[in-house]
């Protein structure tokens, strides 16, 4: 690393100057943000990552699933690759910085190491994915799930709300969703993946420490639930009712308490009435639940016990219920190996001896890219823990000091690699 605090401090007003460049590419007006996957704001998007990319040395593609890549060749071409990375696509009315940063702070991370000519025993390696967020077809991580190849062909029938086709939106796009497969990395080909992202949480914050090193990805699952009753008046005696809301309310209030009596995370984040009229009992309530945990069996435990409850509740109102779950990623630890180098870079930067430690309770493209490589993760402070809304906000100066750490974190995996690199290593 070289040059002198300002000239970092420069580069991330630069970098974040970049976020801005990229929220104006949205589907909403009046400066709010939402770009989802394979989209023109999309396609708009990877081309200003693919200009910066190329800026920064590195040679560009997109690959089968949409995803933004460049490279960066080690002392030998063709070695295996440390990717970096996070994501481009966004929730509705989104803030600029979840997902956007982790991709720039990479970018500015191989721009550094190739200005100053560091030889590397591994190519350096940057991935814009297009879909971590699931918003457009409800599948998140989609854009990983393809380079990891572990990408499901039944999702190619997923529909968006205007009712197209994930497989009708990847031709539209320019792709064949019969080549998807193209999309998958090699084992082999790849030593490791380092992603940098806002916290997502307030503890950073409350701790006065602008860098974080996350120990596990909590692991998720997803369910629909249908809360079924009989519609009928509102003049209906209470005692003859069948109200699916009635049932389903006394749901969201029992998930709140029993994951808050367990110490997990549990959301219910849609609800939708039928008939959903003013003096009509509703008869039929869809909602969502966003189950969270840091180790698997504790979660599907307390799923367990949700579902015993959900029955009772429903039995005692005279209600029934179905149930279908429609995600499931496990949790994901980090790689000691790689947390030790993150570790190095914010002790380095930060002075922070002893960096903190924190659960990722979001999901990231970490998860689906574990399957393939060893991962970790550095999280940056931001205000007050705010994420996936406007109000995100990261200070400039540790913007600055994260890309400081994030380019020492990969310049200490390097120290631990010899230059002469067995042939047989070499990607043929």
């Amino acid at each position: 690393m070289t040059g002198s605090a300002d000239v970092y401090r420069t580069s991330a007003l630069s970098l974040l100057a970049r976020c801005d460049e990229l929220a104006a590419y949205s589907t909403l007006p009046h400066g709010l943000i939402r770009r989802v996957y394979l989209t023109e704001e999309h396609r708009a998007v990877n081309a200003l990552a693919a200009g910066w990319m190329a800026e920064a040395g590195m040679t560009t593609w997109q690959d089968a699933a949409g995803n933004q890549c460049g490279r960066l060749e080690g002392s030998v071409p063709g070695l295996p690759a440390l990717l970096l990375g996070s994501h481009l696509d966004t929730v509705p009315s989104a803030g600029r910085y979840d997902g956007i940063l982790g991709v720039l702070t990479a970018i500015a991370v191989v721009d550094r190491i190739h200005a100053a000519g560091v030889p590397l025993p591994f190519a350096l390696e940057v991935v814009a994915f297009g879909d971590e967020e699931g918003t457009r077809f409800g599948r998140a991580l989609l854009g990983s799930r393809a380079l990891a190849g572990t990408f499901d062909p039944t999702w190619l029938d997923l529909t968006d709300e205007n009712g197209v086709t994930l497989r009708e939106a990847y031709a539209a796009f320019g792709l064949d969703a019969a080549t998807i497969g193209d999309a998958a990395r090699r084992p082999h080909s790849l030593v490791g993946y380092l992603e940098a992202h806002i916290e997502q949480g307030p503890y950073l914050e409350e701790a006065s420490r602008p860098l974080g090193i996350v120990s596990s990805i909590a692991g998720a699952r997803r369910f629909a639930i249908t809360v079924n009753g009989h519609a009928g008046h509102s003049g209906t005696p209470f005692d003859r009712r069948r109200d699916a809301l009635a049932g389903a309310s006394e749901i969201v209030t029992m998930i709140e308490q029993t994951a808050r009596g367990a110490g997990l995370i549990a959301t219910v984040g849609h609800l939708e009435v039928f008939p959903n009229a003013v003096n009509v009992i509703p008869g039929r309530v869809e909602l969502s639940l966003d189950l969270r945990a840091e180790h698997d069996d504790e979660r599907d435990r307390v799923w367990s016990a949700i579902t015993d409850s959900i029955t009772s509740i429903c039995e005692t109102r005279g209600l029934t219920f179905d149930v279908h779950e429609t995600h499931n990623a496990p949790a994901v630890a980090c790689s000691p190996k790689l947390r030790e180098a993150i570790s190095a870079g914010i002790t380095a930067t930060a002075g922070d001896d002893e960096p903190m430690l924190l659960l990722s309770r979001a999901g990231h493209d970490g998860m689906a890219v574990a399957d393939l490589t060893e991962i970790a993760m550095l999280f940056i402070r931001c205000r007050g823990g705010v994420s996936h809304h406007p109000d995100e906000h990261v200070e400039a100066s540790d913007v600055a000091v994260a890309t400081d750490a994030f380019e020492l974190a990969v310049l200490a995996l390097a120290a631990r690699i010899p230059l002469a690199v067995d042939p047989a290593l070499v990607e043929q």
